[in-house]
């Protein structure tokens, strides 16, 4: 008797349903000025538990990526939601305890374990059910939580008005936890050598071929290679850059074009969309021209942008350039995990996958650090944007570099199949 095949896109919209429950951690600046202004903690204070949270996002990610392997999405889905369930519950907990350590406790760790394992889960299945659109699959995954802010924000604003900062996390948890445990039951992985039934037969006639990956290596295997630390290294300067322009968009675009509180503000609001909208385009483009060259595109952008930054004369053309980076930013994270899908195979993807998010976590703590940190020394943004600058040539060579390595696996890859065609022949 033939078991029933999933459908492959209610699978994609339960990662959608994941990642917008877990991408609301983008909304936590609404939170700022409320819990100021009630228990009278500093800005530093309240800010610290998104940070924590994102900490332990990439620990979680790195250290739970074998157990969503071994266990599969459905599981790992359910844990996920437990801990954010509880992280955001928690959280209204700690709050009405006006307890900063039960808060950082409760959001940033507990709810950080959840956001990390829930991250991960979807995407190594997503790859899997779509052999032949990797980049559009993972894309529209990850673009749920470049958007779930936009959604999140005004939600959360009207709650925590009409019905308290406690009751909000309340509430919010709740929802949460029923999202993400009902799109969890649903998620799982393909039959082995499941293909499509449309692309199955342009197989067939020869019309399309299945794009072999390059190998298929296991976490610790993957780790211990140059292509490995070059995906890396390439994600964590394309993060940092961008979550700095975040950190710290609007008083940039005040002092660089004159632009007013409520223009910059505005501007702010509109680069979560664009944060979104860039995880499904360039994911989605990438399955045309290739994870490496979408890359390269991204840097080769960002390179000319950050020089040209400072010198810009129109706040239009500012904010349109800053759009652009956040495309580049989202789009970042949605092409990653089919970038290692074709390095390293879908053999532990998840595992592999939350290995690399450790760049993720890092660069949530340099990137505010460090614009910080410049802009103290220097009194000026252009030093910083020009240092980016820099930092997008290194991540171009990187990125170009890795194309050597591709290139030397596909030749053995092609060299291998040759001689198992002489052997059976």
């Amino acid at each position: 008797m033939n078991q029933k095949v999933k459908n492959r896109w209610l699978i994609a919209l339960s990662a959608v349903g994941i990642h917008l429950s877990i991408g609301s951690v983008y909304a936590w600046s609404v939170f700022t000025n409320p819990l100021m202004e009630t228990f009278g903690w500093t800005q530093t204070e309240v800010s610290r538990a998104f940070s924590i949270a994102i900490l332990f996002l990439g620990i979680s990610a790195a250290f739970m990526g074998h157990f969503v392997e071994k266990k599969g999405p459905r599981h790992s889905g359910t844990v996920a939601a437990i801990f954010f369930g509880t992280g955001i519950i928690g959280s209204g907990l700690a709050v009405s305890m006006e307890s900063l350590p039960l808060l950082y406790l409760f959001y940033g760790v507990c709810g950080g374990i959840g956001l990390g394992i829930g991250y991960i889960t979807p995407v190594s299945s997503l790859v899997k059910w779509f052999p032949d659109r990797r980049g559009l699959a993972t894309g529209l995954a990850i673009m749920g939580f470049g958007f779930a802010s936009m959604i999140s924000s005004p939600i959360m604003e009207r709650l925590i008005s009409s019905v308290g900062i406690d009751s909000t996390f309340y509430i919010l948890g709740t929802i949460y936890f029923i999202v993400m445990i009902s799109s969890s039951q649903y998620l799982a992985p393909p039959p082995d050598g499941w293909m499509p039934s449309g692309f199955k037969a342009k197989v067939a006639s020869g019309v399309k071929e299945v794009k072999q990956d390059l190998s298929q290596l296991t976490a610790t295997q993957a780790a211990a290679t140059k292509r490995f630390w070059a995906l890396w290294l390439m994600l964590f300067i394309n993060v940092t850059c961008g979550i700095a322009i975040i950190a710290v968009a609007s008083p940039m675009a005040q002092e660089v074009v004159g632009m007013s509180s409520l223009a910059a503000a505005t501007m702010v609001g509109l680069m979560g969309f664009f944060n979104g909208a860039g995880r499904i385009f360039w994911a989605s483009i990438s399955d045309y021209i290739g994870r490496p060259n979408v890359y390269t595109v991204f840097f080769i952008l960002q390179v000319i942008i950050f020089f040209v930054m400072p010198t810009i004369p129109s706040a239009i053309l500012f904010s349109i350039v800053v759009y652009l980076i956040m495309t580049c930013y989202g789009g970042g994270f949605a092409s990653i995990p089919a970038y290692i899908g074709d390095l390293f195979g879908t053999k532990q993807l998840g595992a592999i996958h939350g290995y690399i998010l450790t760049a993720w976590a890092a660069a949530g703590l340099a990137g505010p650090s460090l614009v910080s940190y410049i802009y103290d020394t220097t009194g000026s943004y252009s030093t910083t944007l020009y240092i980016f600058a820099g930092m997008f040539v290194l991540a171009l060579a990187i990125s170009l570099l890795i194309r050597l390595d591709i290139r030397r696996l596909r030749r053995e890859l092609e060299q291998g199949q040759n001689d198992s065609i002489e052997v059976a022949s």
